[in-house]
C-alpha cells in the first residue's frame, strides 16, 4: 500500500531525476514544473490537484494509470503576479471586511476583485516560461489543446475537496488563448463560492495561492467521461466503487447539468475472473459537450443534444467499467484512503485516463456514528430523483430559476431549481434541502450537499414545474438510491447509534431487507447477514415487468412491446434483462453482507401482486383470496409458471458461481406439502442447484401449521426452516391480516403460535439444522425475542430499525439470566 495522505503531505521524497520526452524539452523554474516532476510534497507549491497528477504520473504509470501530461504554474508564480500587479493589498482589504452572509454584497465583491485580476498583465517573465512550457507541448507544426484547470493550495484535502470552487477551461489551443485562460484561472480564486467556502471551512484568504494545470486534452468530446468513488458516497460501503458515466467531456456530470450513467463494481472480485459489476442504472444522457470553434476560452467548448437512440445505450461497456473500478482501487491503495476521481474516455485512442483525483471528504470522515431518518407516514409524491445523503429535509419550497433570485431563499427553506453549481453554496447552506432537475449523484453539488450535510434530491426532471412556489414540502433521501419530495411536512423519527462493540448474546440477530439500495447502508449496523431478503421486491421495483412477458416477448401486442422495449434497452434482449436485473439486485445484497450468510427468498407475490407488473394483468389469473392461492412452491412447479422460476434459479447461479458470492443461500416459501417439496427440492437440482454443492443450502420457509406437524418430513428436502411467524399465526389462527376487522386478534404471542413455534425450533435442533425466524414478530415485540431465545433458536432476522434495540434488550436479558 502506498502512502496514507497525512503522510503523504509530510513526506519529503528524494527529488525525480527520471524526466520524460516532454519534460526534457523545458527547465523547471520558480514559476513552473512538469507535472511528472511533482508529488504530494509539492502541495504547497502547485496545490492538490496539480500535486496529485504528478503524484500519479511518477508513480502509478506503470501500474496501469494513465494521466495526461502537461504543466503547473506555482503558488510562487501566483503571488509574484498579485505583488507585481499591485492589488494584493486591495484584495485582502476588500476581503477583510466582506460579510459572506450577505449574498448581494458577496458578488459585488467577487466581481470587483476578479475584475482586478483580470485586467492585471501577466509578468514578462511568467508569459515567456509559459510559451516555452506549451511550445514544448506541441508537435509537428500542430498547436497542442489542452485543458486549463485551477489547483489551489488548500484543495482537495482529505477534510475539504473545495470541489469545483475554481474554473477549469477546456478545449484551449494557441499561446494567447493560454495565457488568457491562466488569468481566468487566477481570478477564479475569488469566485462567490470560492471566497464562502473557504469561509465556510475555515481557511484565512490570504494562505491560499493558486496554481494553473496545464494538461493535455483527453478526446472525450467523442466518447464519454464521467466521475468515480473508491468508495460509496451514500453509506460509507468501502467495498463497492461507484461509477457514474456520460457523453462528451466530463463537464456535465462535474457540474450536474447531465443525468448519468451509475454503475457499482465489487473489489474484492476485481482481481479474480469473477464478474465483478454489481449494478448497472441507465442515465437519461440528454446532452454532451464537445468542441466548438470558439475564439476564447468562454466558448471554446458547446453543449449538445444527445442522439435519443444513443440515450437509450450504457456511455461505456461492462470491460470499460471493469477498467475503471480497477484504476480506482490502484489510485486508492496508492494514496491509503477513499478517493474522489474524475476520468475520461479518448475517443481516438480508446483509452481511459485519469485527470483529477482527491481524497474523498465526507463517508471517510464519517466516524462510527450511523444516523436513521425514517418518515412515520408518506403523502402525495411530488417528483423522484436519485438520493444524496440519507436524510430528511422539510419546509417552505422555494423554485429559484437563477441566482437573481437568491434573496428569496430563507434559512430553513427547500431549494427548488433546475440545477446548482459551486457558484450556489453560499445559499445552498442556508436549505434544509435541496431539489433539482438535472445533476447525478457526483456533481459537484452533490459533493457540497454532502458535506454540509443537506438531503440533496437530483434528476428529477420536472421539479422545478411540479412543486408550487411557497409550498410546504418534505424531501426524504433516507429510503434509498431513489429520494422522494413529498407534499406537506411529514412527521419523521430520529435515531443516532454509535457503533461500539455489541454485548454478546447467544443468538445470531440478521436482517430482513428487500431493498438492493439500502443494503450497504444496512450493513453497516451490526448483524450476521441476511436472514430474510424478499425477491420480490427486486421484481416490483427493479425490473417491473411480468417474467412471462418477457419470456413471451415476441406475442405481446406492440404497445406492450413498446413499453417493456423502453425498459429493457441497453440490455441484450428481454430475457436477458430478466436475469441480469435480478443478478444485480441480488449481488449487491450478498456483496453488502459478505462473508455472512444471505438467504434469498425465491418469489413470493400473489396473483393480484403479479398482476400489477406490466403485462402482468395478461397471464394472471383473477382468485377470491390470493393470500391462499397460487402462490409459493405450487406455482414454482407449475407449468406455467416453471420457465420464470428458471430464470430466477439462473439468477442465483449467476452470483454464486460468476460472482464468487458464495455465502448466497435460497429460501422456499409456502410450501403445502411434501409432494410440493419434494418437486421444488427436484427442480432446484434440474437447475444445477443442489444441496450441499459448494456449500449451498436451501431453507424452507416454515410459516403453515402442516410444515410444523410435519417437520421431520418436511426437513428431508430441506437444510433447516426459517419462520414465517406473519403466515403462521394468520393460519393458525385462521384470521385475515389484512383485515382491519380481525386486526386486533392477530399476535403472534398467542399460545397456538407459540406451541407451534416451540415444536418447530425443537425438530430443527433435533437434526441439528438452521432455524431462525424472519416474521415480524421479534421486531414488534422484544419479549418475544426473548422468549425464542429461551427456545435455542439460532438466528432472529430483524428489520433494520429494530436491530439495535432488540439486541441491547436480549443482552440484558441474557446477562440477568
Amino acid at each position: 500500500m502506498g502512502l496514507g495522505f497525512a503522510e503523504i503531505y509530510e513526506y519529503n521524497r528524494a527529488p525525480i531525476t527520471k524526466h520524460s520526452r516532454y519534460t526534457e524539452s523545458f527547465l523547471m523554474s520558480e514559476n513552473i514544473v512538469p507535472l511528472d516532476q511533482l508529488g504530494m510534497n509539492d502541495v504547497p507549491r502547485v496545490g492538490g490537484k496539480n500535486a496529485s497528477l504528478g503524484e500519479m504520473i511518477s508513480n502509478l504509470g506503470s501500474l496501469g494509470v494513465e494521466v495526461p501530461d502537461g504543466f503547473a504554474t506555482t503558488a510562487h508564480a501566483f503571488d509574484d503576479f498579485l505583488d507585481q500587479a499591485g492589488i494584493r493589498e486591495r484584495i485582502h482589504q476588500r476581503l477583510d471586511r466582506l460579510d459572506t452572509e450577505d449574498v448581494r454584497e458577496l458578488a459585488l465583491a467577487g466581481a470587483e476583485i476578479r475584475g482586478w485580476v483580470i485586467d492585471s498583465p501577466l509578468p514578462d517573465n511568467l508569459q515567456q516560461e509559459i510559451s516555452v512550457a506549451y511550445r514544448a507541448m506541441s508537435a509537428n507544426g500542430k498547436e497542442a489543446t489542452v485543458a486549463v484547470r485551477s489547483s489551489a493550495t488548500a484543495e482537495d484535502l482529505p477534510d475539504a475537496s473545495f470541489a469545483g470552487q475554481q474554473e477549469t477551461f477546456l478545449n484551449i489551443s494557441g499561446l494567447e488563448q493560454v495565457l488568457h485562460s491562466i488569468k481566468l484561472v487566477f481570478a477564479s480564486l475569488f469566485n462567490d463560492r470560492a471566497i464562502s467556502y473557504r469561509v465556510h471551512q475555515g481557511f484565512e484568504h490570504a494562505d491560499v495561492a493558486l496554481s494553473a494545470g496545464i494538461q493535455r486534452m483527453v478526446r472525450s468530446d467523442l466518447a464519454a467521461s464521467g466521475v468515480m468513488f473508491s468508495i460509496d458516497t451514500e453509506s460509507g460501503f468501502e467495498d463497492a466503487v461507484f461509477i457514474t458515466s456520460s457523453y462528451g467531456l466530463g463537464e456535465t456530470v462535474v457540474q450536474g447539468a447531465v443525468n448519468p450513467d451509475e454503475f457499482y463494481v465489487y473489489k474484492k472480485n476485481l482481481d479474480s475472473a469473477s464478474r465483478s459489476i454489481l449494478h448497472k442504472n441507465r442515465g437519461s444522457k440528454l446532452i454532451k459537450m464537445v468542441y466548438a470553434e470558439g475564439d476564447s476560452p468562454e466558448n471554446a467548448i458547446q453543449t449538445v443534444e444527445v442522439d435519443s437512440a444513443e440515450r437509450e445505450l450504457f456511455s461505456i461497456n461492462d470491460d470499460e467499467i471493469t477498467e475503471l473500478a480497477k484504476i480506482a482501487v490502484t489510485i486508492e491503495q496508492h494514496y491509503g484512503r477513499p478517493m474522489d476521481i474524475e476520468w475520461a474516455k479518448d475517443g481516438e485512442d480508446g483509452k481511459l485516463y485519469i485527470v483529477q483525483a482527491r481524497p474523498e471528504t465526507v463517508q471517510s470522515r464519517a466516524g462510527q456514528v450511523i444516523e436513521r431518518f425514517r418518515l412515520k407516514a408518506t403523502s402525495e409524491v411530488l417528483v423522484s430523483g436519485r438520493a444524496v445523503g440519507n436524510r430528511i429535509g422539510q419546509g417552505s419550497a422555494k423554485v429559484i430559476n437563477d441566482l437573481s433570485q437568491m434573496d428569496q431563499i430563507q434559512a430553513g427553506d427547500v431549494l427548488v431549481t433546475d440545477m446548482t453549481d459551486p457558484d450556489w453554496e453560499p445559499i445552498m447552506k442556508r436549505a434544509s434541502a435541496i431539489v433539482t432537475n438535472r445533476g447525478g449523484r457526483t456533481c459537484h453539488a452533490a459533493i457540497i450537499a454532502r458535506e454540509l450535510g443537506i438531503p440533496a434530491l437530483v434528476g428529477t426532471g420536472s421539479c422545478t414545474n411540479d412543486i408550487e412556489h411557497g409550498s410546504e414540502v418534505t424531501v426524504s433521501c433516507a429510503e434509498g438510491d431513489t429520494g422522494y419530495a413529498y407534499a406537506g411536512l411529514l412527521e419523521f423519527d430520529y435515531q443516532q447509534h454509535e457503533l461500539t462493540k455489541m454485548p454478546e448474546i447467544p443468538v445470531k440477530i440478521s436482517m430482513n431487507v428487500g431493498n438492493p439500495e439500502r443494503a450497504f447502508s444496512f450493513s453497516r449496523l451490526p448483524h450476521a447477514g441476511i436472514g430474510l431478503a424478499r425477491l420480490e421486491f427486486i421484481i416490483s421495483n427493479m425490473i417491473g415487468i411480468h417474467p412471462r412477458a418477457l419470456l413471451e416477448f415476441d406475442s405481446m401486442d406492440s404497445e406492450l412491446q413498446q413499453t417493456i422495449q423502453s425498459r429493457i434497452n441497453g440490455y441484450a434482449g428481454p430475457v436477458e434483462y430478466y436475469v441480469d436485473k435480478l443478478s444485480e439486485g441480488i449481488a449487491t445484497l450478498a456483496a453488502a453482507f459478505a462473508p455472512e450468510r444471505v438467504i434469498v427468498r425465491m418469489s413470493d407475490f400473489k396473483s393480484n401482486e403479479y398482476a400489477h407488473l406490466i403485462g402482468g394483468d395478461v397471464f394472471e389469473p383473477h382468485e377470491e383470496n390470493p393470500m391462499l392461492g397460487y402462490r409459493g412452491a405450487s406455482r414454482y412447479i407449475s407449468d406455467a409458471f416453471k420457465p420464470s422460476f428458471e430464470l430466477e434459479c439462473e439468477a442465483i447461479k449467476r452470483v454464486r458461481n460468476e460472482m464468487g458470492l458464495k455465502n448466497l443461500e435460497v429460501m422456499i416459501p409456502f410450501v403445502r406439502t411434501l409432494g410440493e417439496a419434494r418437486a421444488v427440492h427436484q427442480l432446484l437440482e434440474d437447475n444445477d442447484l443442489k444441496r450441499g454443492v459448494d456449500g449451498f443450502r436451501v431453507i424452507m420457509m416454515c410459516e403453515i401449521p402442516s410444515n410444523v406437524i410435519l417437520a421431520d418430513q418436511f426437513l428431508e428436502y430441506f437444510d433447516g426452516f426459517s419462520i414465517g411467524s406473519n403466515d403462521l399465526t394468520q393460519l393458525t389462527l385462521g384470521l385475515d391480516r389484512d383485515s382491519g376487522l380481525v386486526a386486533a386478534s392477530f399476535d403472534e404471542r398467542d399460545p397456538a403460535v407459540m406451541q407451534l413455534l416451540k415444536q418447530a425450533i425443537e425438530a430443527c435442533k433435533a437434526q441439528n439444522k438452521y432455524v431462525g425466524i424472519c416474521g415480524q414478530g421479534p421486531s414488534d415485540h422484544p419479549d418475544l425475542a426473548e422468549w425464542l431465545l429461551e427456545q435455542g433458536i439460532t438466528s432472529i432476522s430483524l428489520n433494520p430499525d429494530s436491530v439495535i434495540e432488540t439486541w441491547l434488550f436480549m443482552a440484558e436479558h441474557y446477562k440477568s439470566s
